[in-house]
């Protein structure tokens, strides 16, 4: 039995004193949520996050460099994230794909790096309006995970969490319905299980993301392959998340 995991993606949101009072308010709420939450903050607030000593949720970054250390100008190690303790890691979001230029390659190596120091990646696929009325969802999608779990092994490909991401559908107000994402979801597992086995594919969680509210987040988590959320907007407001996280 997959146990459900709601992510909250803040991206370039919340001062330190700000995301010291959301996560303090949302682990009030979340106390009783049966799904595992887990807060990616900015990198500025991650150190003093930890240091609450929060029991509910959980800890995340929203990106790293695949280098353990080096001469890489702005950027953050799996090391560094280790260090303070982070639990898992977002590799590449659509926005880091579109504005930064990462490849599938590179999201392989991140996802890679991340399994080596003990983060967990939630690894981020997914297409385009363009693509998907191209009919370009499928096998887009298919290359994304083929790449992103390219010499990973089935005992460390059941630590990483896919999101299914349609580009359209972020930051939008537009969501990918149901049927729509659960299509897509299904088919993420369906290639999991050509990568690895059954049992492997089966034991991966794969959530949906994009526009993700409390008033859709029944419909999509009553999906077979839907198991949880990765959330933007609606995560900066403790209510909202919380609301989502105990759907």
């Amino acid at each position: 039995m997959r146990t459900p995991i709601i992510a909250g993606n803040w991206k370039m949101h919340k001062t330190l004193p700000e995301a010291i009072e959301a996560c303090r308010r949302l682990e009030e709420m979340v106390e009783d949520a049966k799904a595992e939450v887990v807060v990616c903050a900015p990198f500025t607030a991650l150190s003093a996050l930890k240091a609450l000593g929060l029991n509910k949720i959980k800890l995340g970054a929203q990106n790293m460099h695949f280098a353990r250390e080096g001469a890489f100008t702005g950027e953050v190690s799996p090391l560094m994230l280790r260090d303070v303790g982070m639990d898992y890691v977002i590799i590449g979001h659509s926005e880091r794909r579109e504005i930064f230029g990462e490849t599938d390659e590179m999201v392989n190596s991140k996802t890679l790096a991340a399994l080596d120091h003990g983060i967990d990646p939630i690894v981020c696929v997914g297409e385009s309006l363009d693509q998907r009325k191209a009919g370009e969802t499928e096998p887009l999608v298919k290359g994304q995970i083929q790449t992103a779990f390219d010499g990973i092994g089935a005992a460390e490909a059941v630590k990483v969490v896919v999101a299914y991401e349609p580009i359209w559908a972020i930051g939008t107000g537009e969501t990918a319905t149901a049927e729509q994402a659960q299509e897509v979801n299904a088919m993420i597992r369906a290639t999991l299980a050509e990568i690895y086995d059954h049992e492997t594919a089966e034991a991966i969680r794969i959530q949906y993301g994009g526009s993700v509210k409390p008033a859709n987040i029944t419909e999509l988590m009553d999906k077979e392959d839907i198991d949880g959320a990765l959330v933007g907007g609606a995560s900066l407001k403790p209510e909202d998340f919380a609301a989502i996280v105990k759907y």
